[in-house]
């Protein structure tokens, strides 16, 4: 980490993750994302009603109870999501789009109380000829259980901000309003 040159009186604006930029992704490179999520009921009931899902397979416990996993699954598309949003801090912090999602699969259920890891390895990465502030970065993502099984993967494709484009500092950095929060001294 760097620090800002100004400071705050005695305090320092120290400069903090603002993600990686398209420069930083290596084909073959693994991410394991910080902080697994243990899923809760709540996760399921909300996402269910949410998105009007209406399989009783989420959100009756009679019904689920007679099939072969005897409890209730949780809402495919709640995995993908925490999944995906699992990924940000490493894969696209610095995106401008995201382009697709590919070959989703689910391998496992998952169930209240499981908690979820996930992890991207980088397959592919590409310039663009229409775009110099932007390239385009391929991932596998993989969700796993606390037991290490996995329960999902899927190929993300978003469209990554270039470093030389980008204007972070640690007095604002990336998705911080100008004049918001501490403030550096100005230069004298």
């Amino acid at each position: 980490m760097t620090t800002d040159e100004h400071t705050d009186g005695e305090n320092r604006i120290v400069e903090g993750w603002h993600g990686r930029y398209y420069e930083d992704f290596e084909v073959g490179d693994i991410y394991k994302h910080p902080f697994g999520r243990t899923v809760t009921e709540t996760d399921n009931v909300w996402m269910t009603n949410v998105t009007m899902n209406l399989n009783p397979m989420h959100f009756n416990e009679a019904y689920a109870a007679e099939t072969e996993f005897g409890e209730r699954l949780v809402d495919g598309t709640f995995v993908i999501a925490l999944a995906v949003g699992m990924s940000v801090i490493d894969i696209s912090v610095n995106a401008t789009a995201n382009l697709g999602y590919d070959d989703i699969r689910h391998h496992s259920p998952v169930f209240h109380g499981d908690t979820i890891f996930a992890e991207s390895e980088v397959v592919s990465k590409r310039e663009l000829e229409s775009r110099d502030h932007v390239g385009i970065v391929t991932t596998e993502l993989r969700a796993y259980n606390q037991d290490n099984d996995l329960v999902l993967s899927l190929e993300r494709t978003p469209m990554v901000l270039k470093r030389s484009h980008a204007e972070p500092s640690a007095a604002q950095p990336p998705g911080w309003p100008e004049g918001i929060g501490t403030q550096p001294e100005p230069d004298q």
